[in-house]
């Protein structure tokens, strides 16, 4: 097949995941492990077909996953409370299968500043008890990511 059909195709797919994947999220804090593993997989499969080498997209999964879970579990233990999901890990993931393990740190600062704003556009009272979905600020900055690679 086309390598720019394969590009579009997977594109679709991964940012119509990532769309589904924000609004969930948004009404229910929980990002569905159907969704999230899903496009880990499509993912690999999608770098297997365009990358020469998979082994990047391999190691993105991976430590995207690791660097979250251990993020949720130090906090966890420290403060005694929950503060990031296992989706958010397993969308970490996402983002590291589709864009490599390089881009890593890029989502994060992305997706981190972008909460970072909408926190501190909030009302100052109630921001130490607001509740945030930080999947879908991972979902734009994974969505950003991946099209400026693609782009470049």
């Amino acid at each position: 097949m086309n390598a720019v059909i394969i590009n579009w195709i997977g594109g679709l797919i991964l940012l119509g995941g990532l769309a589904r994947l924000s609004y969930i999220d948004w009404q229910t804090y929980r990002l569905p492990n159907i969704w999230t593993k899903s496009l880990i997989a499509i993912g690999l499969i999608y770098n297997f077909n365009v990358a020469l080498d998979l082994y990047p997209y391999l190691l993105g999964a991976v430590l995207g996953y690791a660097i979250f879970w251990t993020v949720e579990t130090a906090y966890r233990v420290i403060r005694k409370q929950e503060g990031l999901g296992r989706g958010d890990a397993k969308l970490l993931a996402v983002g590291g299968a589709w864009c490599g393990a390089i881009a890593l740190p890029f989502i994060i600062l992305i997706a981190s500043s972008a909460g970072l704003i909408y926190i501190l556009m909030q009302p100052s009272k109630e921001r130490s008890t607001l509740k945030l979905a930080f999947g879908p600020f991972l979902a734009v900055a994974i969505a950003i990511t991946f099209l400026t690679l693609k782009l470049v």
